[in-house]
């Protein structure tokens, strides 16, 4: 799934995490592929599957809980 990178530090920044939140500004592209990234998004400590349900917009909702 593609996330804007956007979101992800946003998602850092609400967590506390600003030092991770700087480290992904850097290391990840515009737009992360939840698959070809998750090395980077680990290294993070993000689970992507935690991830799409905390986006703002409620994108994890709107997956109908399909557990992605």
């Amino acid at each position: 799934m593609q996330i804007d990178k956007s979101q992800i530090l946003e998602f850092l920044r609400s967590q506390g995490d600003n030092d991770k939140a700087a480290q992904a500004d850097s290391q990840l592209p515009d737009q992360v592929d939840t698959d070809q990234h998750s090395g980077l998004l680990s290294q993070l400590g993000i689970n992507p599957a935690d991830l799409l349900g905390k986006l703002p917009g409620g994108l994890g909702d709107k997956l109908g809980g399909l557990g992605l």
